[in-house]
This record gives C-alpha cells, structure tokens and sequence, in this order.
C-alpha cells in the first residue's frame, strides 16, 4: 500500500462532496462541500495542495449492469479539468454504485433527516468513494480505476 493522503470527490450537478484519507490511507473523512461550476475544479484543487495529496479519486457513476450513467459524463469532464489542474498528481475514476445510498443510509443510521444530512451527504458519499479506492489497493495492490487524462 502506498503511503499518503487520497482525495476522494463525489461529482453532484449542484454540490460536489470532498472526503481525505490519513496519509497510511486507512482511515477517510469529509472535508467539504464545493458548489458545482465554473471554479470547482480550482477549489478542489486547491484542497489537494492543501492537504499534499498523492493520489485524488473521482466517483464514476455506473448503473446497476455496470455501464456509464447519466451523470457519468458530468463526473469525467470534472475529472478532466481536475486532472489539468492537479498534473502530475494522478487522477482516477472509481466506480461509485451506490455510493450516495450509503452514505445516505449511514446518515440515517447516525439520526440526521434528508433535510438536515443533505448538507454533508455529499461528503459523505466523497468518503465512501475513498474509502473504496484505497480498500481496494489494500486487497488487490494495485491503483484502483482508471487513469484520467488531462483536459486540454
């Protein structure tokens, strides 16, 4: 396993959620919610310096059978413009099934409403996420996801 920080991001088309590992990447937490447009990817990427990430994963949104959904193609173009501002960090697109369900669910469980949660379920899905990428390293001791291109 890698040592350093990982940045997770939970794409949204009105919120985007940013959770961070430990730097022995075991354990993630929320950072903060970004306000999707124009100076997003700045601001994420801002949090990447701050936080001296080696690595940041963006969710994929894929459907059940495992193929791009609708909002798949909103998550890679953030991807892309974050990758031009982050090089030569890398850039990974993991799957993120049901990753807002639980968060959501895991919102719940810890006694917050819809209406109360949904300031944080953003961060909470972009923990999720990270959480993911780097159990999954741990499992298989590769990189999980693909490689995002920068935007040029």
């Amino acid at each position: 396993m890698r040592p350093g920080v990982r940045i997770g991001v939970d794409v949204g088309s009105v919120r985007i959620g940013v959770a961070r590992t430990d730097p022995d990447a075991i354990l993630a937490v929320p950072v903060r919610t970004v306000e999707a447009g124009a100076s997003a990817a700045d601001e994420v990427a801002a949090i990447v310096a701050e936080h001296a990430a080696i690595e940041v994963v963006v969710g994929l949104p894929l459907t059940m059978a495992g193929r791009p959904g609708p909002a798949a193609a909103a998550a890679r173009t953030f991807a892309e413009a974050l990758a031009a501002r982050v090089a030569p960090l890398p850039v990974r697109l993991v799957d993120e099934r049901l990753s807002t369900v639980s968060a959501t669910r895991g919102l719940r469980e810890a006694g917050r409403t819809a209406r109360s949660g949904r300031a944080v379920v953003d961060q909470a899905a972009a923990v999720v996420i990270v959480q993911y990428a780097v159990d999954t390293e741990r499992a298989t001791g590769r990189a999980p996801g693909t490689p995002v291109e920068a935007a040029r």
